[in-house]
């Protein structure tokens, strides 16, 4: 009897912990609960923050090619207003090599940097690219 019970709570605590983690309100995790407002703070020191975050990234900043950034635009991403800085860039590949630059979106709430999103077509559609030295100029 002992032996069933076990079992039966093992089966359904999966189960309850699925429940605990699906929320009828729809937020997604990230870093910055911002204020539910329409309307952000541009984010000033969007390079300076890029740039840091970059540089916990990457497995190597060094030699990083093809970097080019977008200035931030608001956008609307998950339901919110967000400003969106895109970003394209190709980091040199363990063996030395590089792959295509591909498109990440940078997410501010707030004025300050809340997350990336790889892989970025939707949110950087339209965008006018400007080249980013400060990144090809990285160092560990």
């Amino acid at each position: 009897m002992r032996r069933s019970a076990k079992i039966a709570a093992m089966m359904l605590l999966p189960i309850m912990l699925s429940a605990c983690a699906a929320s009828d309100d729809g937020k997604s995790i990230t870093y910055t609960d911002d204020r539910g407002v329409s309307s952000q703070p541009f984010p000033k020191n969007y390079r300076t923050e890029v740039l840091a975050f970059l540089r916990t990234y990457l497995n190597n900043p060094v030699g990083v090619r093809d970097a080019v950034m977008a200035e931030p635009v608001e956008r609307v991403v998950g339901g919110r207003q967000r400003y969106v800085a895109c970003l394209r860039f190709s980091p040199r590949e363990p063996d030395g090599g590089y792959r295509e630059p591909r498109e990440r979106a940078m997410l501010f709430v707030d004025g300050r940097l809340d997350r990336i999103i790889e892989n970025a077509v939707e949110p950087c559609a339209g965008v006018a690219y400007a080249p980013f030295a400060e990144l090809e100029k990285m160092t560990r």
